[in-house]
């Protein structure tokens, strides 16, 4: 134990150090021990010492620059095994390692013992900001404003400006209002200042007159005296806002039907924006002869700034093989090839590979590992199942089983087989409503009612029917928003675009409801290509989910997430880690 406390000091001096509590003058150096015998040493013994010998051999790989392998050491100590005085020093690594080596589970890890012990104000201070980082990483964005606020309320540090910024501009509405209860000054000043962000919706004229006056009112707050960096930005589009977009859509063939839905929530969405959109011009071409050089030249003709479209797939997988489009684009499908080469095309769309890769993330970080696939044999079942079995396997899930299934027949023969080939901790659903709701039943009668089970939007219609989806109980699920508001955001009322969204429901049935709500992102997408060109880590929250720009101009959908109970959706609660403890 004497040679393991010698091993420990240097890192606990620095935490000493920073509490304010290490006597002047001891800065011994000690002498390094070798880790993989500490290591192995911790192999034979009882589990309260082998905490010591694990948290030892981190520390020294750490100050030999062996950094990975030491926060992989750190992150699998047991620290209730470490007696209280360490576990500040192991949290203190872990989190400085987990930080420096872009592991933000690590830093959530470590920042449980906010809530577990009593830390010296600095170390306490220290350690809450990088969880607020980390928070933010995850995208935990509720978490991590209220967090990373509290450090500053008592630091008053405009470097966290640029962090809290971008997590109060990710919430949705619901989540800022959340943040106003027993709010501080500092909160109250960051949240009108994100409140009058929004109600400039993209003119950037009035969002600096705006920001001028809260400024005037909010002199001393640390935005006022630095403005985030991705605000100030925006300066640069002054003069540029998009007065003017053609949507080219095919009047005729194959896509018509679909083209029309989406047309109809452009149109309606259009209409309800006028006020605030200062008189956006729209001008509709017709895609289906498919000769896209004619199109655009006659939307300049016609002086448009953007275009929305063009939805076929094969036209979208002609334009990212260009050097640049025209004028900035926003395709409402993905192209075939790896990657959008074209400057100044955006790709979006409702994209199942994009839920399938967001299921396979969020089934990792619930901590599953062995994933079974029931997904139908068809051309779309195919490449679904490719998207979250790439993504499962990146994050080192194993598959063991991947099951097809004809969408016409019983689900009983291919549910049985899931479970033939090793057991699984998860199951990866695709299917639609009538086929889904035979899987979790099939699975009871096989003795696996407990197998957990994640699935795309595509089991559920799109209103409550209790009766009929009773059966889907436990079943977690992503969709948009706008299908499932009281999981999403609390309700219809905090709803994205909410006139939009009642005039839309009241003419639209499931099917196409969807693809409405598609029309109106498209619509603010479109709005905002010039801001996504000067600034990619843009984001927008709305109809569909929050829209994220690639790096190669693709948007990425993320979607809120809703399980069964009773046959209706409910809210799945995130991650809800310190969001009201405070420092003392």
């Amino acid at each position: 134990m004497c040679k393991m406390l010698r091993g420990l000091l240097a890192t606990m001096l620095l935490a000493l150090l920073v509490a304010g509590c290490a006597p002047s003058g001891l800065v011994e150096r000690v002498a390094d021990d070798d880790p993989r015998a500490l290591l192995e040493q911790a192999e034979q013994q009882a589990p309260d010492q082998a905490a010591l010998s694990r948290l030892e051999a981190a520390d020294i790989l750490a100050r030999r620059g062996q950094r990975t392998q030491a926060l992989e050491i750190a992150r699998e100590i047991d620290d209730a095994r470490l007696p209280a005085e360490y576990r500040l020093h192991w949290a203190m690594l872990l989190s400085e390692l987990g930080a420096e080596l872009d592991a933000p589970w690590a830093v959530v890890q470590a920042g449980q013992l906010l809530d577990e012990i009593d830390i010296p104000r600095d170390a306490g201070l220290i350690l809450r900001e990088r969880m607020g980082r980390a928070l933010l990483q995850i995208d935990e964005y509720r978490a991590a404003a209220a967090m990373l606020m509290d450090v500053q309320a008592q630091t008053d540090r405009e470097a966290l400006n640029d962090p809290i910024w971008t997590a109060l501009s990710r919430l949705e509405d619901s989540g800022l209002a959340s943040l106003r209860e027993g709010a501080d000054e500092l909160t109250l000043g960051w949240l009108a200042l994100a409140g009058l962000v929004r109600e400039s919706d993209g003119d950037i004229e009035r969002l600096f007159a705006r920001l001028a006056s809260w400024r005037e009112r909010h002199p001393q707050h640390p935005a006022a005296r630095s403005v985030p960096a991705e605000l100030l930005a925006l300066r640069e589009l002054r003069g540029k806002e998009v007065r003017h977009i053609a949507v080219f859509l095919p009047d005729h063939g194959p896509l018509s039907s679909v083209a029309e839905s989406i047309r109809t929530g452009i149109r309606v969405h259009h209409l309800n924006s006028a006020e605030r959109n200062g008189g956006v011009r729209l001008t509709f071409l017709d895609a289906s002869h498919g000769d896209l050089d004619a199109l655009y030249a006659e939307a300049r003709n016609r002086g448009a700034q953007v275009v929305i479209g063009p939805l076929d797939k094969e036209q979208v997988s002609e334009l990212e093989t260009r050097d640049s489009v025209p004028l900035p684009t926003l395709a409402l499908n993905y192209g075939a090839g790896p990657e959008n080469r074209a400057e100044g095309l955006f790709q979006y769309g409702l994209s199942a590979e994009d839920e399938a890769r967001q299921v396979a993330r969020r089934a990792r970080e619930d901590g599953h590992r062995r994933s079974a696939l029931l997904v139908p044999n068809n051309e779309w079942g195919a490449r679904v199942g490719r998207a979250f079995e790439s993504e499962w396997r990146d994050r080192d899930g194993t598959i063991t089983n991947v099951v097809t299934y004809d969408p016409r027949g019983s689900a009983t023969e291919s549910t049985r087989r899931v479970l033939s080939d090793g057991r699984p901790d998860m199951l990866f659903l695709l299917a639609l409503p009538s086929y889904a709701r035979q899987v979790p039943p099939t699975l009871d009668y096989y003795g696996a009612a407990d197998l957990p089970i994640y699935a795309t939007s595509h089991l559920y219609e799109g209103r409550p029917q209790p009766l009929l989806d009773h059966d889907l109980d436990e079943v977690n699920f992503v969709d948009i928003p706008w299908q499932i508001p009281d999981a999403a955001v609390g309700g219809v009322e905090a709803l994205p675009y909410l006139a939009s969204f009642e005039e839309l429901q009241q003419a639209a049935d499931p099917s196409t409801f969807r693809l409405m709500a598609m029309g109106v992102d498209a619509y603010e997408l479109a709005r905002r290509l010039p801001q996504f060109q000067l600034l990619p880590e843009s984001e927008l929250f709305g109809a569909t989910g929050l829209l994220v720009p690639g790096r190669d101009g693709r948007i990425e959908r993320r979607l809120p997430w809703a399980r069964f109970e009773n046959g209706v959706p409910q809210p799945i609660l995130s991650l809800d880690i310190l969001d009201d403890g405070r420092l003392n």
